[in-house]
């Protein structure tokens, strides 16, 4: 009984100590939202090799940080950070926007 339930503890251990130690070796990449625009406008990140990116939401409102092309999306509060990690990515464009404030909120991460 006791090792039927320790082995679904140990795997998530285990999980969890890979993701972590894949976490840590990803690279950082810094987009900030301020005045209802990222900043930088064009992300350039290394292709073929997960990333981390830190988007800083400088503004007192909420934003959206959305990509369809990288399947994902998450509501980053005003004055707070959030953490995605994307890729491995193929060499290409992979544009995302705000979706509160789509008309000026938008940008591309450039994998090279």
């Amino acid at each position: 009984m006791r090792t039927r339930l320790l082995a679904p503890l140990v795997a998530l251990a285990l999980g969890t100590a890979l993701t972590g130690a894949l976490a840590a070796d990803a690279p950082e990449f810094n987009l900030a939202i301020q005045n209802h625009r990222f900043d930088p406008v064009e992300l350039k990140v290394p292709a073929g090799q997960r990333v981390k990116l830190v988007v800083h939401n400088q503004d007192p409102t909420p934003e959206e940080f959305e990509s369809h092309s990288l399947n994902r999306e998450k509501v980053i509060p005003g004055k707070t950070k959030a953490t995605l990690f994307i890729g491995p990515l193929k060499p290409g464009r992979y544009e995302f926007f705000g979706e509160y404030n789509e008309k000026t909120a938008r940008g591309a991460i450039v994998a090279e």
